[in-house]
């Protein structure tokens, strides 16, 4: 029993020994494992360095030997001739029948089975298509890169007369559009006069009456029509016996200016008033100085008006269905709120406008260089989306954005030529001052749009970049910060503020001389610009 005790005794002292010895096992184990592990990412970074040198080392390989000859044809245009040695050409030969041979099929010889000689004879001329394409893409990325040429627009050049020679080195031409080189002028400490006016109720008011409107409903009026009545017409527009324009049906609002894309009548209200439904009219329309049909522009033509229906709009009552339907307002003081907020986002977005084309002035007023008419008029269209951009997260309605448009329309190229020198000065500022674009911006911007237009933020996202029009948010997001920075460090002169958009214009989103094509996307009925706080 004694013995029995004393072994107990012993196993008793014994343990914690044990333990210990378990204890500093396992935290060899455990270091021994963090070594391991270190030593596998170090191996591993050692890997991916050795990789990203390889890489290096084969984009150095890959560099073409070339010569460039850059021919300046105006501020904004190279003329481009570049030599690529015989070298490269056959280096590029090499290495398409290299990935060709594994597969390649000879009659005679199971696929990739025949002899190389035999490959490149039957697909030669497959494989010197595909070089070509290799040569020209890599030797004009190569080209603007080494001659610090920054392009606005993709390289133009015939891509048929352009051949691989059986011999000698290949020499081709093309034509590229580049950002200007110009001094940058002095941007800071401007004075900018800026626009102040004070919301009122009465503003609030015809506000209100507006969002009504965009719910109301045309009934049929059986009396002559008057200022702001509505009519339903055929509409027929000639030039001498020639048909330019047959549209069967329009509805119009009497207002003292008719626009279209690429046209105007002044004196609308005067050619219609009195009308009634069977009767037939006419007015005088001018073509703008930047319609499709150059012939035509600046002609007068006759717009006829065969009258269908004369129409009066009728509001809606503010209900508490209504207040709901509008935006889940508790009451008609909680819509005039929103309301007013929408007015001020306006009314910041006049401020913004006069401002900026004060900078505008400014800043090109030295700015003579000569923008090519190519890349005017394909600027064009991208100067009118941003305008109905910045209009829409404004909180501008469809009827104001398509007046406000097709009066930009009407000198569209000189206004593009300005914007377009904008933005080369503000693009170089941004640069300078490492200003950028990021994620949350593009939340922002499509989220004051999808509150406007009524859609969802995805879908607002998912149409801008279907229609290729991110970029055009991109330059938006960075000119308005830029335009920010020199506001921050511009002296502001406070004036009285012009008017908004016209209330005197009924714009219809039709050319008279060329194809019709809406760049406005319309708000959906069932939402409304305001919103409850």
């Amino acid at each position: 029993m004694v013995q029995r005790m004393a072994a107990r005794d012993r196993t008793d002292a014994d343990e914690p020994l044990d333990r210990a010895e378990q204890d500093d096992q396992a935290l060899q184990a455990l270091d021994s494992e963090e070594q391991e592990e270190q030593h596998e990412q170090d191996s591993d970074l050692e890997e991916k360095l050795e990789e990203e040198l390889e890489e290096q080392e084969e984009e150095a390989e890959e560099k073409l030997d070339l010569a460039a000859e850059v021919e300046v044809k105006s501020a904004c245009e190279r003329h481009v001739t570049v030599t690529v040695s015989r070298y490269d050409i056959d280096r590029y030969f090499d290495r398409e029948f290299s990935e060709l041979m594994p597969t390649a099929w000879v009659p005679g010889f199971r696929p990739g089975r025949a002899p190389r000689r035999l490959v490149e004879a039957r697909f030669r001329k497959e494989a010197a298509e595909r070089v070509k394409a290799g040569l020209l893409t890599d030797a004009i990325s190569q080209v603007l890169e080494q001659e610090d040429l920054s392009a606005i627009g993709e390289p133009q050049f015939d891509l048929e007369v352009i051949e691989i020679p059986q011999e000698g080195p290949l020499t081709f031409e093309f034509d590229i559009e580049v950002r200007p080189e110009f001094e940058l002028p002095e941007w800071k400490g401007l004075r900018i006069e800026r626009p102040v006016r004070e919301i009122t109720d009465e503003d609030v008011d015809r506000a209100l009456q507006h969002l009504l409107a965009e719910r109301g409903q045309l009934v049929p009026y059986d009396g002559p029509a008057e200022l702001g009545d509505y009519i339903s017409t055929k509409l027929t527009v000639k030039h001498g016996d020639r048909v330019l324009c047959a549209a069967p049906e329009e509805v119009i609002r009497i207002r003292p200016v008719l626009t279209f894309r690429d046209a105007r009548i002044d004196g609308f209200d005067t050619a219609l008033l009195g009308v009634r439904a069977g009767e037939t009219r006419e007015a005088e329309a001018v073509i703008s100085a930047g319609a499709a049909n150059e012939q035509l522009r600046g002609q007068k033509v006759r717009a006829i008006f065969e009258v269908q229906e004369v129409k009066r709009l009728e509001l809606p009552e503010l209900t508490p269905e209504l207040l709901q339907e509008l935006g889940n307002f508790v009451s008609e003081a909680d819509l005039r709120d929103a309301v007013r907020d929408t007015l001020q986002r306006q009314r910041e977005y006049q401020q913004m406008q006069r401002a900026r084309e004060q900078i505008t002035e400014t800043l090109t007023a030295g700015a003579d260089w000569e923008l090519p008419p190519q890349l005017l008029k394909r600027q064009a269209a991208r100067e009118l989306e941003r305008q109905i951009l910045e209009m829409q997260r404004s909180g501008f309605s469809d009827e104001e954005i398509r007046a406000y448009a097709n009066e930009l329309r009407q000198n569209s190229l000189a206004v593009t030529a300005r914007a377009l020198k904008e933005h080369f000065i503000l693009e170089r500022i941004a640069e300078q001052e490492g200003i950028r674009d990021e994620p949350e911006d593009y939340d922002l911007e499509i989220q004051l749009i999808a509150e406007q237009t009524g859609e969802t933020p995805r879908r607002v996202r998912a149409r801008l970049e279907k229609s290729g029009r991110m970029d055009v948010l991109r330059n938006q997001i960075i000119e308005r910060k830029v335009i920010d920075l020199i506001f921050s460090q511009a002296e502001f002169v406070d004036v009285s503020a012009v008017t908004g958009p016209s209330t005197q214009t009924w714009a219809l989103d039709r050319s008279l001389v060329g194809d019709r094509g809406s760049e406005i996307p319309e708000a959906k009925p069932e939402k409304s610009s305001a919103k409850a706080k």
